[in-house]
């Protein structure tokens, strides 16, 4: 298998497994224990890998929120914990979903072992959250392993998504109007706009993104990179919903 087809075959998996925890019920309920009162918590836990930086750092990394909502949750979750530390509790908050939802079935070592080799091949340009999380310690259990490397591929491909999306052309309230405007709100945007004729930027910007994901998947060989598309294809499957 080539590396650009792996790229391919993984994006939907990849996108949707390294988020899931951010969407968890628990990983809002732990972030309430601590004094988060919501968003903030995966602002400042996502983005607290950069460190202590001022928030549109973060918006930048981020693309495609609203930069005056991202300050907003930025300052209000450093304010309940520095950024190092809400992302190391956010990272707990990954590797307890995947104790907790990875089935025992999967070979998560062989996974881990196999992701290990992308996430460390990979470059970090225009990937800065991907940089920042790839420097922290990697959980030893290996189902929790194996999603913080997807979580990590995650962010790799949010951020050379982010470059091929404002290269096309797009702004990012477009390509959220665009993709997905129920999200709209959550990303801060107070209302989406018009999108009509854009949808060939979008694609043109997917496909550059499958093309800059390749590199991640060279250091594997092309029975590796099958392995690899297949066990991630299992651990979608069996996560979701």
């Amino acid at each position: 298998m080539e590396a650009r087809t792996a790229a391919k075959d993984t994006a939907a998996a990849v996108s949707a497994v390294g988020g899931h925890f951010m969407l968890d019920g628990n990983t809002y309920q732990r972030g309430a224990e601590l004094g988060f009162q919501g968003l903030d918590f995966y602002t400042t836990g996502r983005g607290g890998v950069l460190g202590d930086v001022d928030a549109d750092v973060v918006a930048a990394a981020f693309t495609f929120f609203e930069p005056g909502h991202v300050r907003a949750q930025w300052e209000l979750g450093c304010s309940v914990l520095p950024a190092r530390q809400a992302a190391a509790e956010f990272g707990a908050c990954c590797a307890a979903w995947a104790e907790d939802r990875v089935p025992d079935e999967l070979d998560a070592e062989r996974l881990s072992r196999l992701l290990d080799q992308a996430v460390a091949g990979a470059r970090p340009a225009c990937a800065p959250i991907f940089a920042a999380f790839r420097a922290l310690d990697v959980p030893a259990a290996p189902k929790a392993h194996a999603v913080h490397q997807m979580n990590a591929l995650r962010e790799l491909r949010n951020g050379l998504h982010g470059a091929a999306v404002i290269a096309s052309g797009l702004t990012p309230l477009q390509a959220v109007s665009l993709r997905s405007p129920a999200m709209a709100p959550l990303f801060g945007w107070p209302d989406v706009t018009d999108v009509d004729g854009l949808a060939p930027q979008w694609d043109a910007a997917e496909a550059a993104t499958d093309e800059a994901m390749a590199h991640a998947f060279e250091p594997l060989t092309d029975g590796e990179r099958a392995e690899l598309v297949a066990l991630i294809g299992q651990l979608h499957a069996a996560t979701q919903g």
